[in-house]
């Protein structure tokens, strides 16, 4: 493969109070032939997670035609799992109702933080959402006994099964006296999308000491499944770039068992600028047969929301 590049689409900087920072996890839904649709989750002036979305020219998404005066979803009730954050991971439509899977997270006290899968519904279209359960649909169980995040879900019309691939926490390693979580992505199914059989299967080992994998984005083609993803090492990764986030990818004849395949990707952090220290959470879609890239850079979507074309596949 190889990707072009084009830039940043938007960042998040202090247009509201709930929009203070960041702009992390894109995903894009397409609401017309010219338009573009990205929910994305920004920072509150406390730190806290919210969900909202743009919309942007399909044909040329740095055109940015609208941003949305209010979230779409914002922490939960205290004491529930997502009463620190929300954060969009994935949109599946079907039968007339837009189903969005997200991260809910809550502030730690022994590690810093912990995540569950949320899921809300929305029934005009996704201008607004409402929660399903006030608690997660997949969250640390007996065997997957640390946190789950970044979920991506399909409904496959060949076999007539819900599939998620989603982000399985395995334990936090201790650096510099801090806890650092790493974490994999791992496989589930459901006949509903709400309660799903999860037999702790790994779809991406772990290649090397320290890493973690996760915000999977899956497509299904011509029999293969092709999945891209990003993957961190865990010893200095917030300012050290052979450390930091990038992007990889697999492929799949079943959508269980994955082959890496990270050195075809195509993509990697720039040099300099808004994406030369980290690339991660990436989204791929496509638009006029051509597949395109929202992906965030430095500071985990600190620097924005910034998108790519594939020109060779």
């Amino acid at each position: 493969m190889r990707w072009e590049k084009k830039g940043v689409i938007f960042s998040a900087e202090g247009q509201y109070e709930w929009m203070a920072h960041h702009a992390c996890v894109p995903v894009a839904d397409r609401i017309g032939e010219n338009r573009l649709r990205i929910y994305f989750s920004p920072r509150d002036t406390r730190g806290r997670s919210h969900a909202t979305f743009i919309e942007v020219e399909a044909d040329d998404p740095a055109n940015v035609l609208y941003v949305h005066d209010r979230p779409i979803l914002s922490p939960g009730k205290l004491g529930t799992f997502d009463d620190s954050g929300v954060m969009p991971s994935s949109l599946v439509e079907r039968d007339g109702r837009k189903y969005l899977f997200y991260i809910g997270w809550n502030q730690g006290v022994t590690v810093g933080y912990r995540n569950s899968v949320g899921l809300a519904v929305s029934d005009d279209g996704g201008v607004t959402f409402e929660r399903m359960f006030e608690g997660p649909v997949v969250d640390r169980t007996r065997i997957e006994p640390y946190f789950c995040a970044s979920p991506f879900a399909m409904f496959d019309e060949d076999d007539g099964k819900w599939k998620l691939w989603y982000a399985s926490a395995t334990g936090f390693l201790t650096v510099e006296g801090r806890p650092e979580p790493v974490y994999q992505v791992k496989y589930a199914e459901s006949d509903d999308g709400i309660d799903w059989v999860r037999e702790n299967r790994v779809c991406l080992p772990y290649t090397f000491e320290g890493e973690a994998n996760a915000r999977p984005v899956v497509v299904k083609e011509k029999g293969r499944y092709r999945m891209w993803y990003c993957f961190r090492g865990s010893f200095g990764y917030r300012t050290d770039k052979a450390q930091s986030y990038r992007l990889g990818y697999a492929e799949s004849a079943d959508g269980v068992n994955w082959t890496r395949m990270d050195d075809r990707v195509g993509i990697d952090r720039s040099d300099t600028g808004w994406d030369s220290e980290m690339m991660e959470y990436p989204f791929v879609y496509e638009h006029r047969g051509v597949k395109h890239m929202l992906y965030n850079g430095n500071g985990f979507g600190e620097t924005g929301i910034g998108y790519a074309v594939l020109t060779e596949d």
